[in-house]
């Protein structure tokens, strides 16, 4: 799943800090094209995180040059199905939902 991050986590951080924050804390949904279509490709939530002046419907032209990039690095490409990364946000909001110990 996502990472989260603290309110404060992102005060000073340098441009490559916020890269990473930006890719360790969004997911993708794998689809079909049109799939991507029907979500104004904003199943390209990695995409849209470290592009988010970039038009949508580049998203999926630079999807495979981001993953490159992170199996080059060893960084992580959260990239599942649909019932996959809605069931990681279900059981998130459980969590979250359920008393501090």
């Amino acid at each position: 799943g996502v990472e989260e991050f603290a309110p404060d986590g992102a005060a000073g951080e340098t441009r490559g800090e916020w890269y990473l924050r930006q890719l360790l804390g969004s997911a993708n949904i794998r689809g079909g094209p049109l799939f991507h279509i029907l979500s104004g490709n904003l199943s390209h939530q990695i995409e849209h995180h470290l592009f988010p002046d970039l038009p949508a419907h580049r998203y999926a032209q630079i999807a495979e040059e981001v993953q490159s990039l992170c199996e080059k690095y060893a960084l992580p490409y959260n990239s599942a199905g649909l019932g996959r990364q809605f069931g990681s946000v279900v059981g998130k909001i459980f969590r979250l939902a359920l008393p501090a110990h």
